[in-house]
Order: structure tokens, then sequence, then C-alpha cells
């Protein structure tokens, strides 16, 4: 199994990357940064879409083709909507959204030919709306709509899954002010559980497909 993970340097992507890894398969991890492991790795920025299709290209190319794709990369701005500038409004759509478009449309060449999978990460906040969060439910609202419509048209040729987490133990909310950051950490979910989850959509047979999957901690207040 050859799967391209987006932001697998760190949080949930990382432990997906793991996750398959330790399923005897191969990551290749999309990301600025570099993953702390040797997992194959392809730098780059997902908020620039023509250097995200080059980057699925150039890990299908060594990998020789791909059998699945996980756009786990995500990032935010928050704040009222005048209080975000421009540009980091719309860099959180450019990764968020964009990103996962791009890279989706660089690997269905190669999975159609595997008859491989698509696995989006979406977010609880793609479903309902919270305020002084405009640009990360815009992203992830439309993360929701391309993966729905997606399945529609890759039906019988490429399998589909939208993944909907709740928050996660990860860095992702280190760098917030206190206002924005979860009021009790113990709440959130390991990243590992989540990449269980996907692993176990990956590993669906032929013809059988899990088309959404919403996991969260038990407590965790964002679903429903």
């Amino acid at each position: 199994m050859r799967v391209v993970v987006t932001g697998g340097a760190s949080g949930l992507g990382a432990a997906v990357a793991t996750a398959v890894r330790e399923a005897g398969g191969r990551a290749f991890v999309l990301d600025k940064a570099a993953p702390s492991d040797n997992t194959d790795f392809v730098p780059v920025d997902l908020s620039d879409s023509r250097a995200a299709e080059e980057a699925v290209t150039e890990a299908a190319a060594q990998a020789g083709g791909l059998d699945a794709v996980v756009t786990a990369a995500g990032i935010d701005s928050c704040g009222p909507l005048s209080g975000v500038s421009t540009s980091d409004w719309e860099r959180v759509v450019q990764v968020n959204l964009f990103g996962t478009v791009a890279v989706v449309r660089a690997a269905l060449p190669h999975l159609e030919r595997s008859h491989g999978k698509v696995i989006t990460v979406a977010s609880t906040l793609g479903l309902r709306a919270l305020p002084e969060a405009t640009a990360y439910c815009a992203s992830k609202f439309g993360v929701v709509g391309f993966t729905r419509s997606l399945a529609t048209e890759l039906a019988g040729r490429v399998g589909v899954t939208l993944v909907v987490p709740g928050g996660m133990r990860t860095r992702f909310f280190d760098e917030r002010d206190e206002k924005y950051r979860p009021p009790d950490e113990s709440k959130l979910n390991p990243p590992e559980n989540v990449a269980a989850a996907i692993l176990n959509a990956l590993r669906q047979p032929a013809g059988c497909e899990i088309r959404e999957l919403v996991i969260a901690h038990a407590e965790e207040p964002s679903w429903p």
C-alpha cells in the first residue's frame, strides 16, 4: 500500500504515516517540515496548488504508483473576520481546501489505475459553525462538499471516504490565544485513534466503502 499523506510531519498526518508503515505499507509525507523519522518525504507548501500537484507526481514516481491519498494537512487563523488579515484568511482556505483538491487531482490517474482510495480530513467544524472561525469553517465545509461530490463522481472507480474528526491532542492549538484553546485537552482524542480509523477505511475490500466517518472523544463537545 503506497499512500501519500499531507501534513505528515506532525499531528494526525504523522500518526497516519506511522499506521501505514506499521501495517506494512509505504507512506510518502507531503509537508513543509521533514518528518522526525525516516518516512519518505517530499517538501512542499500546500498553499501552492501547482507545487502540491508536482509533489504528488514526484511521490508517485518514487513509489511506482499510488494506492491512496490521505489529506491530513490543516491550519487555522482564529479571530473575528475584521481582525484576521486577508492573507492569513485566504491561506487557511488555500491549504485546507485548495491543497486538498490539488493533491487529489494529481493523484487521480494513479488511483484509477490501482483502484485506490481518497481519504479527506474535514472537521466537526465542517458540519457546524462557531464564531471567529470563518476561515476554518469555510475551508472545512468546502472539504465536506468537495468530498461528497467526488464520491458520486468516482463511484466504482476510486474509493472516497470523508473523515470528520473532533479535536485531537496535537500541536494544532499550541499557538492560539487562550480563549481559542480547548478548556480540557484530556477530552481530545489522541491522533493515533483517528489514524487507526483511517487505516480501517483504507483496508476496506474492493466494492465496499466507508463513505463518511465521524470520530471524536466520548466527552469532546464539538459533536453533535
